[in-house]
């Protein structure tokens, strides 16, 4: 991986605490980290914002974890997409629907209602938003409130994630190929660039 911003040694107490975190939880530590490690107010803020979200209970992690990698595979982020690959492996998730979510569309691995929050998910990423009133409709008619409130704000989450990655150019850095996981689906290309409309 090269990174626009040369990775910074990580250093001090701190940074020994986060290595050991990312030891933990990753089985190293990621290159990415030292790019962040320039600014460490930014990476203590992003990273307390994304545990505070993932401890959020109220919509089913399945379908939080699938609206997280559709908008990275819809921006093009192979960190987090790899990275969710990677946590739905060792969260329990579906597998072979996680791998699946970069060609959802085409895939019939999916329910009705996965299928309404990737397109929701894809929706909440396109410039500008093409969320729909009937989408929001139907996914408060089946979610409630408060989880169509959680799933937006992990959609929101991930697009900051996605697109500071991608301006940072940090790439996959192959954890899912470490666990030994089949790849992800490729996801396909339109003729003209856009995102295929949901039949």
């Amino acid at each position: 991986m090269s990174t626009r911003v040369p990775p910074k040694e990580i250093t001090g107490l701190y940074g020994a605490l986060v290595k050991r975190f990312a030891t933990r939880m990753l089985g190293r530590v990621p290159e990415s980290l030292g790019v962040m490690w320039h600014h460490q107010p930014v990476l203590r803020a992003s990273m307390g914002l994304g545990q505070r979200i993932q401890r959020l209970d109220r919509c089913d992690a399945g379908l939080k974890a699938f609206a997280h990698m559709a908008v990275a595979s819809y921006v093009g982020c192979s960190w987090c997409l790899d990275y969710n690959y990677f946590m739905a492996h060792h969260e329990g998730l579906d597998l072979d629907k996680a791998r699946e979510v970069p060609r959802w569309r085409e895939s019939t691995a999916f329910t009705p209602l996965e299928r309404e929050v990737l397109g929701y998910a894809e929706a909440a990423s396109q410039t500008p938003p093409t969320v729909t009133d009937e989408m929001v409709a139907s996914l408060l008619d089946q979610l409630g409130p408060e989880a169509l409130l959680e799933l937006t704000t992990v959609i929101g989450f991930a697009n900051l994630t996605t697109r500071s990655n991608i301006a940072l150019g940090i790439e996959s850095e192959g954890f899912a190929a470490a666990c030994g996981l089949a790849p992800l689906a490729e996801r396909p290309h339109s003729a003209t660039g856009g995102v295929p409309s949901d039949a």
